[in-house]
C-alpha cells in the first residue's frame, strides 16, 4: 500500500469516527453548549451563505443553516475552511442537511449523522454549536434526536411547514415530531425561526424570518409580532397564552391537535380563479379569468382524482404569435402543484369534453367578474410561477406585459419564455427570449430592471 493510500484510508474525513457517538448507529454527540438568557433578547441568526471572514456588522448573530443542502455541502467536505470565519460569531446551529419525506431512510440517516458530524467538529474547535434538529416520518424517531444531550438548547425551522406559495401548512406532521423532541430531549430552549404554531409547548425563542433573511441584514426593522412584548413595547393582549421570560416565548400546556415534504404543503388557491385547477372528480369547470382587459374564458376538465388534466383558454394572451384562440393546456401536477404544458394551438376549435352526465358543449360564456389585481409578494414567488411555466400579464407606467413560456416540440424540451409588452402592433413590440426566471428578471422596463419592480407592479392575469 502505497503511503498516499494509507493517508486516505486512515484520515480522520474519511472515517468521521472521531467523535463519541449515542444510539445504535453511533450518531457524534454535540456536546451542550451554555449560554445566557441575555443572549436571546431579540435574537437574529445570518445565513452561513451570508458569513463572511471580514464581517464587523452581524457577529452578534447566530449562523443557521436553513438553507439549500448545495449552499453549504463543504461544511462538510472541508469543515476546516470555515473554522476561523464562523468562530467570530456569537454560535452557530448545527448544518440541517435536509430531511424529506421523500428521502430514501438511509439518506435521512446520513443527513442526521451529517447534522451532528459538523456540530461535534466545530464544537472541538471551540464554536458553541445549538443543534438543528429536522425529523421524518415515525421511523425516524429511532435516529432523528440521536446525539443531543438533553437539556440542550436546540432550534427547528417552522418555515418549510408553513402554509405559503399558494401551499397549506404541514402542521400535523411537524407536531408529531416536535412533541416527540421535547419527550427525548428536554431542551432548555427552542430556537424556533419562522413564526411558532400556537400548540408548540416549551421555552420558544421566537426568530423573526424576515428579520433574519438577507433583504434586513443592515436595517434595524420592527418585526412583526413577538419582539415589541419581549421588549416591553406592547402589553400581553388579553386572555393571551404567551408569558415572557428572559427575551423567549413561553406557553401554557395546550392540548390540541428543511422537513417536510420535498414539494412543500398540499397546494391551495391563491386566488378565486385558482379554485378552478380543483374540483368534483369528471366534472367541467368554466371559468372568467379576470385581467386588466376584461379577461378571458377557462374550460378546466378535472380528472379522476380531483385535479385539473387540462385546460382550454379562449384568448391570445396579448401574444398572438404563440397562441392560437382557442389553445389548449394540458395539466400536470408532478411537484403538487397545477403545472399547465405548453399551449397547443388550435384556433377556431371549441372541442366537446366528456364529462359525468353527458358532454359538455362550449358554447355559452359566464359573465364577466371584477378585474383581479394582485401583487407578487416576493420574488421566490415569481420565480415559482416563471418556472413552473406560468403565464403572467402585468402592468407598469401604463404599459401591459406578458410572460408567456414558449412552444417546445417535446415534453422533455427545456422551458423557454418570453416577456414582451402586449396588446401593441407587432412593430413596436419588446421582447426578449429567456432560458430561466432569473434572466428574465434582468428584463430593463424604460431603465427599471423587473427584479426590482416586479413586487410593486400589479399583476393583472396568473395562471399559475
Amino acid at each position: 500500500m502505497t503511503e498516499e493510500n494509507y493517508l486516505y484510508r486512515t484520515s480522520p474525513l474519511t472515517l468521521r469516527s472521531q467523535f463519541s457517538g449515542s444510539g445504535h448507529w453511533k450518531i457524534p454527540v454535540i456536546p451542550k453548549a451554555h449560554f445566557t438568557d441575555n443572549e436571546f433578547q431579540a435574537l437574529r441568526l445570518i445565513g452561513y451563505d451570508r458569513t463572511k471572514p471580514d464581517d464587523e456588522r452581524h457577529l452578534e448573530r447566530m449562523v443557521h443553516f436553513f438553507l439549500y443542502n448545495y449552499k453549504f455541502e463543504r461544511v462538510w467536505k472541508r469543515p476546516n475552511q470555515d473554522v476561523e470565519k464562523l468562530k467570530r460569531y456569537r454560535a452557530i446551529l448545527s448544518p440541517d442537511f435536509s430531511m424529506y419525506l421523500e428521502m430514501a431512510p438511509v439518506m435521512q440517516l446520513y443527513n442526521v449523522f451529517r447534522n451532528r458530524w459538523c456540530g461535534a467538529y466545530f464544537s472541538s474547535k471551540g464554536i458553541r454549536v445549538v443543534p438543528t434538529v429536522s425529523w421524518g416520518c415515525e421511523d425516524t424517531f429511532d435516529f432523528c434526536f440521536d446525539g443531543i444531550p438533553k437539556g440542550s438548547t436546540v432550534a427547528v425551522s417552522t418555515y418549510m411547514v408553513s402554509a405559503h406559495g399558494n401551499h397549506a401548512d404541514q402542521k400535523d406532521f411537524f407536531m408529531k415530531g416536535y412533541r416527540e423532541m421535547l419527550q427525548r430531549i428536554e431542551p432548555e430552549r427552542i430556537i424556533c425561526y419562522n413564526e411558532p404554531f400556537p400548540e408548540m409547548e416549551g421555552n420558544i425563542v421566537f426568530v423573526d424570518y424576515e428579520l433574519s433573511s438577507w433583504k434586513y441584514q443592515n436595517e434595524n426593522y420592527t418585526p412583526s409580532k413577538y419582539l415589541a412584548y419581549i421588549l416591553g413595547e406592547l402589553p400581553l393582549p388579553a386572555g393571551s397564552k404567551i408569558h415572557i421570560k428572559s427575551g423567549c416565548v413561553l406557553r401554557e400546556n395546550q392540548i390540541e391537535k428543511g422537513m417536510g415534504s420535498a414539494h412543500g404543503g398540499p397546494w391551495q388557491p391563491a386566488k378565486p380563479a385558482d379554485e378552478r385547477f380543483l374540483g368534483e372528480p369528471g366534472t367541467i369547470k368554466d371559468t372568467w379569468v379576470p385581467t386588466s382587459k376584461g379577461g378571458y374564458r377557462a374550460i378546466t376538465k378535472i380528472g379522476s382524482d380531483g385535479r385539473a388534466t387540462e385546460e382550454w383558454h379562449f384568448t391570445d394572451h396579448g401574444s398572438p404569435g404563440s397562441h392560437s384562440v382557442p389553445h389548449r393546456h394540458s395539466i400536470g401536477w408532478p411537484n403538487g402543484f397545477p403545472l399547465p404544458g405548453p399551449p397547443i394551438n388550435n384556433p377556431g376549435a371549441a372541442p366537446e369534453m366528456k364529462q359525468h352526465g353527458g358532454t359538455y358543449k362550449m358554447n355559452h360564456y359566464p359573465t364577466p367578474e371584477s378585474i383581479e389585481l394582485n401583487r407578487f409578494k416576493t420574488i421566490s414567488d415569481f420565480k415559482w410561477c416563471v418556472n413552473c411555466g406560468g403565464e403572467i400579464e402585468f402592468e407598469w407606467n401604463n404599459k401591459l406585459f406578458g410572460i408567456f413560456p414558449k412552444l417546445r416540440k417535446t415534453p422533455d424540451a427545456p422551458l423557454q419564455m418570453m416577456i414582451s409588452q402586449i396588446y401593441v402592433d407587432n412593430a413596436d413590440r419588446a421582447e426578449k427570449w429567456c432560458d430561466n426566471a432569473d434572466e428574465v428578471l434582468e428584463y430593463v422596463i424604460d431603465g427599471d430592471r423587473l427584479r426590482d419592480i416586479i413586487t410593486k407592479v400589479d399583476v393583472t392575469s396568473r395562471t399559475i
